[in-house]
């Protein structure tokens, strides 16, 4: 039975309400009505509950599509505005005792090299990292009780806070590992990252432990659960997602919602994050076998979707996507992307991509500052904002201000204070050029006076050799 608040896997994302909530969406999506009703609905920027979403996403008439398309610009917009937050992800290890079929790390994956960073190659990487202009990173493992033990995990955390390189310096991690224990979430915690993030992969249960065949991972209530776990280890800032492509689109979409209502529902806060990656190349993995891949218009439809839904939420894509497919994501909805990534270990400090270690191909392998330029000349704002982070807003109270569209007045003055920090350290003169550009035109964006003052005598002080302001 579907119980939004259940502690069970199978009950909080409950594959029969799924069920019936797909025929629902079948019987309603050329309902002009219906449709219409739910989208005066999302006007009004409270979102949408898992099978309203769901009916939007099977719409079938052109012109409901169409506005479908627009209101998740607007939404974008009244949330966002037009920043976009940068970061890279910065793989540890890809020891992994796990049989997932998706992935190359698998365990029985004898062809790939396993290799373990060291805290001095961490540095190496790190500083590689902030010599490009990152501020923040997410950390990537595979999971492996003897080759990467939280112990390693959390002095690899250390390791990355504790380097200040010239002017750079990482001030916050997200971490991406394996589902763990609520003591081992309050290490994490204590630790300092920012957002946990686990990919469910797909909700779809039958599916999910076909494709986990072996290893921890091969638990579905176990790892649907993990969530749950953070939250109750003082995580209170967890990002989703799913792998599209390993399942049916429809049926991981309404999963997702669901996992999304639950964490509103008994945690008083939805997820900080939402990534939308697909499958794709990589190593030992035959795409043939993955029949469920999405064409480029129906994922853009999703991210709309998505946003619509769950207007609050930071979503997140990847250099998986090329740029002409991250250009139109970012229209409809994303608010994160990375830039410069390296999706092997030790990637960035070989001057030539090592494609040995990678776990997935890479699609936009434009350099950071290539990245910095094109948002800007599309008209973002690039941010390496981390204010939030560090002043307490998370969970909760950055959901808060979220929500009432208030977080904008934080984020746009620090996103311009970290746009200038890269201009003076790490961007090329024509980069240059473009982010002092962006700045004259989004300063007066800044509407208190007070805070425009304040926001122009720090962008001063920043032309000075001073760092790290934030509001």
């Amino acid at each position: 039975m579907y119980h939004v608040t259940s502690r069970k896997a199978e009950e909080f994302i409950d594959h029969g309400e799924i069920q019936e909530t797909l025929a629902y969406a079948d019987a309603h999506k050329e309902d002009a009505v219906l449709i219409s009703s739910i989208l005066r609905k999302a006007k009004e920027g409270k979102g949408l509950d898992h099978r309203e979403a769901s009916v939007l996403l099977a719409c079938t008439l052109p012109d409901k599509n169409e506005e479908i398309l627009n209101m998740a610009k607007k939404i974008k917009e009244d949330y966002y505005g037009n920043r976009i937050v940068l970061f890279a992800p910065l793989y540890l290890s890809n020891y992994c005792i796990n049989g997932c079929t998706y992935c190359p790390y698998h365990g029985k994956n004898k062809t790939i090299p396993r290799v373990k960073l060291t805290q001095d190659q961490i540095r190496a990487e790190v500083m590689a990292l902030q010599d490009m202009g990152h501020k923040r990173l997410a950390i990537e493992s595979g999971e492996h009780p003897i080759y990467n033990p939280i112990a390693y995990i959390l002095e690899s955390i250390d390791t990355i806070y504790s380097i200040k390189h010239k002017n750079g310096a990482i001030r916050r991690v997200n971490v991406n590992i394996a589902a763990t224990t609520v003591e081992e979430y309050k290490m994490l915690h204590d630790a300092g990252i920012g957002t946990y993030i686990l990919f469910q992969e797909t909700y779809h249960k039958e599916s999910y432990e076909q494709l986990h065949p072996t290893g921890p991972k091969s638990d579905y209530a176990y790892h649907t659960e993990a969530m749950d776990r953070a939250m109750e280890g003082g995580i209170d800032d967890v990002g989703l997602g799913v792998l599209f492509g390993l399942e049916k689109y429809r049926y991981e979409f309404a999963g997702l919602l669901m996992h999304a209502e639950h964490l509103e529902a008994t945690f008083g806060v939805g997820p900080h994050t939402i990534s939308v990656p697909r499958i794709c190349p990589a190593e030992d993995i035959d795409l043939n076998a993955f029949t469920d891949a999405i064409a480029d218009d129906t994922f853009a439809k999703i991210i709309a979707c998505i946003r619509i839904a769950v207007p609050y939420t930071g979503m997140i894509i990847s250099t998986r996507e090329s740029a002409k497919m991250r250009a139109r994501a970012l229209d409809l909805g994303i608010s994160q992307i990375s830039g410069g990534s390296r999706t092997s270990v030790g990637g960035y400090t070989t001057e030539e991509r090592p494609e040995d270690t990678v776990q997935f191909d890479v699609s936009d392998r434009r350099s950071l500052d290539e990245v910095m330029k094109w948002l800007m000349e599309l008209g973002y704002v690039p941010s390496f904002c981390t204010a939030c982070y560090r002043e307490g807003r998370t969970g909760d109270r950055f959901m808060a201000l979220c929500k009432a569209k208030q977080i904008q007045n934080c984020c746009l003055p620090n996103a311009l204070l970290t746009l200038k920090e890269y201009l003076s350290d790490y961007a090329s003169p024509a980069t240059q050029i473009e982010g002092e550009r962006i700045i004259k035109q989004f300063m007066p964006q800044v509407t208190n006076p007070v805070a425009r003052d304040t926001l122009a005598n720090r962008l001063t002080l920043i032309e000075q050799g001073e760092r790290d302001f934030r509001f």
